[in-house]
């Protein structure tokens, strides 16, 4: 048995993030969003694109109204109006200036601006009643954010709505980001059903499997689903076969605790699998198995075929201990395969726990539930009602897991504890 921290260094170490030469496509930038970014974009324009008035008011120069006050304004014949859009007609020369508005085109001659605030309008003369502090006032200077040709967003980042506004000002209507990793998912055990059937005795609803593909998503890859394989060797084998060709990480749940119906890990030693995990010191999620197979060539139904090796995660069971190993395991390293450069490591904070959190202090033990901003201050609210594997219900609305190192067993109100954000937060 491996501890946590163990399991996440060998997990993270097994992922091979994608090829930014051949795991790449070409999208429109208004499918872009949550994708990743497979090369550096440049822009030729500067931003901003010319020096632009940052305030309604007037463009002047600086030496004509440095020493104005209200008592002694200077005095400034307006020669033009400058509304944004408009490329000015005139040079403004001492003694002159010109109306203009936020976003506007800074005219020839004109280094400053005096907010509208602090001037007086008579017929075509402006006087200014307050001096700037300094030249350049309420001035955008060209290529102050941005210089053309350089880099304006690196590879590796995760394309949201402030990136999509750059890149649409900077004219890249299409973009080179990374496919999509490709997931496959199944569900092990003869007492799984589809949710459209009717219930026998025994019979439970295979809601893994939902639960998974939403979880490959909201990770930014393709689910591939491959429903439910009843206990039985060559099916399962098949199954294994099939997704391994065919995906870049396979993700079964069931079949890998010592029962005398789970055959997962020794069909993955029969297809020639190095299994690098069997057991973690964790509660729930103890039974996780994890392996590798040599490089396959995946993604022959949806993209250009490629060898990459497949990593393969034999998740428990219970559908607790499925969405905890998902939010602590996978979902790392999905995010890590994706090409994201950074920010795919589990995400920790230390909170105030609002509950007595209990644990046997023999397993690294997680605790679902809520947080909550209470005064400005984050605190966890333990989830209602039986904290069994096997309880789906109260596992509804979960955007914080509390971890209790090994040896800790109590957890006392308002006592500091540290939580786990997952992916629904």
């Amino acid at each position: 048995m491996v501890s946590v921290s163990d399991a996440e260094a060998i997990i993270l170490n097994l992922v091979q993030p994608l090829n930014s030469q051949r795991d790449t496509e070409i999208v429109d930038l208004l499918a872009a969003d949550h994708r990743i970014l497979a090369t550096p974009v440049t822009s030729p324009l500067d931003f901003p694109h010319w020096d632009n008035s940052a305030m309604d008011g007037y463009a002047v120069r600086y030496k004509d109204v440095q020493d104005s006050n209200a008592e002694q304004p200077a005095i400034l014949e307006i020669v033009e109006e400058i509304p944004a859009g408009y490329q000015p007609k005139s040079t403004i020369q001492p003694g002159q200036a010109a109306r203009i508005f936020t976003g506007a085109v800074m005219p020839t001659g004109a280094d400053t601006v005096i907010m509208q605030e602090r001037t007086r309008q008579e017929a075509n003369h402006v006087l200014i009643l307050a001096a700037p502090t300094k030249s350049q006032e309420f001035v955008r200077q060209k290529a102050s954010f941005y210089q053309a040709d350089t880099q304006l967003l690196p590879a590796g980042i995760q394309l949201k709505a402030q990136e999509i506004a750059v890149l649409a000002a900077a004219q890249c209507p299409r973009l080179n980001v990374y496919r999509r990793p490709r997931v496959a998912i199944f569900s092990t055990g003869d007492e799984l059903v589809t949710l459209e059937k009717p219930l026998q005795p025994g019979q439970i609803v295979d809601s893994n499997q939902y639960a998974l593909a939403t979880l490959v998503r909201e990770s930014g890859a393709e689910p591939l689903l491959l429903g439910i394989v009843k206990d039985d060797p060559v099916a399962l084998q098949e199954t294994m076969n099939y997704a391994i060709n065919n995906a870049d990480i396979v993700i079964s749940s069931g079949g890998v605790s010592v029962g005398d119906y789970d055959y997962v890990d020794q069909i993955l030693e029969s297809l020639k699998a190095k299994i690098h995990i069997r057991t973690v010191e964790m509660r729930p999620g103890k039974p996780l198995t994890v392996a590798t197979f040599p490089p396959q060539i995946v993604g022959v139904q949806s993209f250009t075929p490629v060898q990459q090796p497949t990593l393969y995660f034999g998740l428990p069971g219970n559908p607790a201990a499925v969405l905890v190993t998902f939010w602590r395991f996978v979902q790392p390293a999905i995010r890590k395969l994706s090409g994201l450069a950074e920010g795919w490591e589990p995400a920790f904070l230390k909170v105030r726990s609002h509950d007595e959190l209990r644990s046997d202090g023999k397993r690294e033990t997680y605790i679902w539930g809520r947080l909550h901003l209470v005064d400005g201050v984050y605190e966890f609210h333990k989830a209602g009602g039986s904290h069994s594997s096997g309880n789906l219900i109260n596992l509804a609305q979960t955007n914080a897991l509390a971890v209790l190192p090994i040896g800790t067993t109590l957890i006392s109100p308002q006592q500091e504890v540290q939580v786990l954000q997952v992916s629904n937060s």
